[in-house]
C-alpha cells in the first residue's frame, strides 16, 4: 500500500551524502545500498523494496558499506536496509508494472514517454546536459532561454536557505538567460533531435520586440524544436521591458505571444510570473494571442540570507546582491495555488499546464497533476540531486497509478480541483475534530503543550508521568499539536459537533 508518510524519514538517514560512485557500493557484493537510500530519500520507498533480494544479505554481513561510507558512523544503512525489509516490505501489496506505458501523456497533442521534462534553466543548457538527461529517462527538456542579447553572469549567483539536517530548501538565483549564441543554440537543437527523435525539445525564448519573438519562434521550429515556451517571467533581467516586466502587464503578454503565433506552427506556451496577485489575467491574455497551453511558476523576487556582518544578502557579489528568483521545494505551496487558479479558471478550459515550482519528489509532482498540471517541470531538485531523480520520479508515480488502479496518467489530472476552495468562507466549521495521543509513540518531549499553551487555546497539560492530557472544552480542534509534534504520536481522533448558533 502506497503510504501517505513514508515508514522511514528522512531525519533516520539526514547524514546520507547521495553520492556519486558511492562507495557503500563498491562495499557491497550483493546490493546497491546508495540507490536504496537515494529511493528512500526521496520517498519511494516501495520502489527500494522492489529491487531488493528476496533474501536479506544484511542478516549475516560485517557492514562493510559503512565502513566505506564517507561519513562511517552517520549513515546505519545496514539498519536502514533492515528496515526496508521487515517495516516496509510487509505492507507492500503492488508490484512495479511490466513497462511505463501508464506514464505515457503528451504535451499539446506531441506524445511524451512520461510527464516529467527538465525546465528552462543551467540544467537544460548545453548538447551534452541534455543528452545526458535523456539518456537517464527525462521525457524532455526545455532549453535555458534563447536569446539574441549579450549576456555576462555575475558570479558567484546562488545562494540558499538550509533545513537542520543542511539539505537545500530554498533556493535563490540572480542567474540570466543563455549565454550560446542563437546560431550555437540552434546547433544544439538539430543535434538533439537528430539523435534523440522521440524526446521533446521545449525551446524557451525572449525577443525585445514582436519582430524577434517570431524570429527567434521560427528559427526553433526550423532547427528542430517540438514546441515554443514564451518566458515573460524571468525576474533576473538587466534591461528593463523583458522577462517579469512582460508577465505583469496582460496586454504585453498577449501581443508577444500573437506574434510568436503568427511565425510558427508548432505549439507555443506562454510561461508566466509568479510576481502578481493573480496570474489569470496574464493566462486569459495568453489564450487570446493564440497559446497552447501555459508554463508556470518561475521563481518568486526573493531576498535570501542578509550577513549581519557585512550588511549584504547572497550572494555576495563583490559587496553588492540584487533582488533574486527564489525556488526550491519551499515555494511549492505558493505553485500549487497558482497552478490550480489556472486550472479553474473556465475560460482556460483546454489549455495545457506545464506546472513546475519545487518538485523533488514523485509525490510533489502528483499533488501538481492532481491540481491540474499536464507534465512536470523540475531545475532545483536536479541541481541539488541530478539527473538521477527521475528513476524515483517515475517508479513511485508508476505503483501509485498502478495501486489506485489507473489506466493512464492522465486520469489523475485535476482530481483535485473540486474539493479546493478560493477562500474558506464555504467550509464547514459546525464541527470540532479532537486530536488523539499515541501513548506508544510518546516520549513526554512536551512540544505539543507549549505550543498548544503558546501558540493555541491552552487545551494540553503534561500528567505526572510527562504525557498529554486534552481538556477537551478548550480545544478547539485546530491541530497544530498533531503539526508541531516531532514523534508523530497525535493524529485526527473523534469528532465533536458544535450546537446550532
Amino acid at each position: 500500500m502506497i503510504q501517505t508518510e513514508p515508514l522511514i524519514s528522512r531525519s533516520a538517514m539526514i547524514r546520507c551524502a547521495l553520492c556519486a560512485d558511492a562507495p557503500c557500493d563498491s562495499a557491497c557484493p550483493k546490493l546497491a545500498p546508495s540507490d536504496l537510500l537515494r529511493s528512500v530519500w526521496f520517498r519511494n520507498e516501495q520502489g527500494a523494496v522492489s529491487r531488493l533480494p528476496a533474501e536479506n544479505p544484511c542478516l549475516i554481513c560485517g557492514a562493510p558499506c559503512e565502513r566505506a561510507c564517507v561519513r562511517p558512523t552517520e549513515v546505519p544503512i545496514r539498519e536502514l536496509v533492515n528496515r526496508l525489509y521487515y517495516q516496509v516490505k510487509p505492507q507492500t501489496e503492488t508490484a512495479p508494472p511490466a513497462d511505463e506505458s501508464l506514464l505515457a501523456c503528451d504535451l499539446c497533442g506531441i506524445p511524451l514517454e512520461n510527464p516529467f521534462l527538465l525546465s528552462s534553466s543551467v540544467v537544460a543548457s548545453t548538447y551534452d546536459m541534455c543528452a545526458r538527461a535523456f539518456e537517464a529517462g527525462w521525457a524532455g527538456i526545455c532549453f535555458k532561454t534563447v536569446c539574441s542579447l549579450d549576456i555576462h553572469e555575475a558570479s558567484p549567483r546562488f545562494s540558499a536557505l538550509t533545513g537542520d539536517g543542511g539539505s537545500i530548501i530554498g533556493f535563490k538565483n540572480i542567474e540570466q538567460l543563455s549565454d550560446h549564441t542563437v546560431a550555437e543554440n540552434m546547433a544544439i537543437f538539430r543535434e538533439l533531435k537528430k539523435n534523440y527523435p522521440t524526446k521533446f525539445i521545449l525551446a524557451s525564448i525572449m525577443g525585445q520586440n514582436e519582430a524577434e519573438w517570431g524570429e527567434l519562434a521560427r528559427l526553433c521550429q526550423d532547427n528542430g524544436a517540438d514546441a515554443v515556451e514564451l518566458n515573460f517571467s524571468c525576474p533576473n533581467m538587466a534591461e528593463g521591458g523583458l522577462g517579469s516586466d512582460i508577465g505583469q502587464v496582460p496586454e504585453l503578454v498577449e501581443r508577444f505571444t500573437a506574434a510568436a503565433k503568427r511565425a510558427c506552427t508548432i505549439p507555443v506556451l506562454a510561461k508566466l510570473t509568479p510576481n502578481v496577485a493573480s496570474m489569470v489575467p496574464a493566462a486569459e491574455a495568453a489564450l487570446r494571442g493564440g497559446a497552447d497551453g501555459i508554463a508556470a511558476i518561475n521563481t518568486i523576487k526573493s531576498v535570501v540570507g542578509l550577513n549581519i556582518h557585512t550588511y549584504v544578502s547572497g550572494p555576495a557579489v563583490r559587496g553588492q546582491s540584487a533582488v533574486g528568483g527564489y525556488s526550491g521545494n519551499a515555494v511549492k505551496p505558493i505553485a500549487l495555488r497558482f497552478i490550480a487558479e489556472l486550472a479553474q479558471d473556465p475560460a482556460l478550459k483546454g489549455l495545457h499546464l506545464s506546472a513546475m515550482g519545487g518538485v523533488e519528489t514523485w509525490q510533489d509532482a502528483l499533488e501538481f497533476l492532481l491540481l491540474g498540471g499536464s507534465t512536470i517541470q523540475v531545475t532545483t531538485a536536479v541541481m541539488q540531486y541530478g539527473y538521477r531523480i527521475i528513476d524515483d520520479l517515475k517508479q513511485g508515480l508508476l505503483l501509485y497509478l498502478k495501486e489506485k488502479g489507473f489506466g493512464n496518467v492522465r486520469e489523475a489530472i485535476g482530481l483535485g480541483l473540486d474539493s479546493l476552495h478560493s477562500t474558506t468562507d464555504t467550509l464547514e466549521r459546525d464541527t470540532v475534530v479532537f486530536p488523539q495521543f499515541n501513548p506508544e509513540r510518546c516520549v513526554g518531549c512536551g512540544r505539543c503543550m507549549i505550543s498548544c499553551a503558546d501558540g493555541g487555546h491552552q487545551a494540553i497539560r503534561l500528567d505526572r508521568n510527562r504525557r498529554p492530557k486534552l481538556d477537551g472544552k478548550r480545544c478547539v480542534g485546530c491541530h497544530l499539536c498533531v503539526l508541531v509534534c516531532p514523534q508523530r504520536a497525535i493524529s485526527p481522533g473523534r469528532k465533536r459537533v458544535l450546537p446550532a448558533r
